[in-house]
């Protein structure tokens, strides 16, 4: 099993980057192998629509810091993506590499029944980390969770800490921290919901 987990915090030991380093604690086994990328340590550029991925490749043109990325998400089995909300949305370093992730849709993507040139099966985990209480933000994921699922991720958990504004903030929440052994446990598990 192949795991890749992008943490899209500008801060190393944010609350985001917290729970999803739980995460990875609780299913680091023997037969597991863990790639995890910083992105704010990356070096990258936003997708520059110039539809090379759709008329001459399969994959994206550019050639920098996020084409490792790319491609360790493209052999993975599950995901894990932690970003902390900023100005009502995923961090701007999350969104680039959601952008990028436009490469991996087929040419014709708008009609195909099979839009994504990714194996189908992948499994997401979703984590987000927010300063105001549940009320707020709630249409962050189901936004995102679309673009996956066109990707071919067939099932997807979101680990959704409100509350956590201060850097340790989450350090002091065993909610959250037992929320995300559980679903390390569910996703080595390998059952569907």
């Amino acid at each position: 099993m192949k795991i890749v987990c992008l943490l899209a915090s500008p801060r190393g030991k944010g609350n985001s980057t917290t729970i999803a380093r739980r995460f990875l604690d609780k299913v680091k086994i023997s037969d597991v192998e863990v790639r995890t990328f910083s992105l704010n340590k990356l070096n990258y550029r936003g997708c520059q629509a110039c539809m090379t991925c759709k008329n001459k490749l399969d994959r994206c043109v550019l050639k920098d810091d996020l084409s490792e990325v790319l491609e360790a998400v493209r052999s993975t089995d599950i995901l894990v993506i932690a970003s902390p909300v900023y100005w009502y949305d995923i961090s701007a370093q999350l969104k680039t590499f959601i952008d990028r992730t436009y490469s991996y849709l087929v040419p014709d993507y708008l009609t195909n029944p099979n839009p994504s040139r990714l194996k189908p099966g992948k499994k997401l985990v979703f984590i987000l980390a927010q300063g105001g209480d549940e009320t707020l933000y709630a249409d962050i994921y189901p936004r995102y969770k679309k673009i996956f699922q066109w990707l071919g991720f067939t099932d997807d958990i979101l680990i959704r800490a409100c509350g956590v504004r201060e850097v340790d903030d989450v350090q002091s929440r065993k909610d959250l921290l037992t929320l995300a052994d559980k679903v390390a446990e569910h996703v080595l598990s390998g059952s569907n919901k």
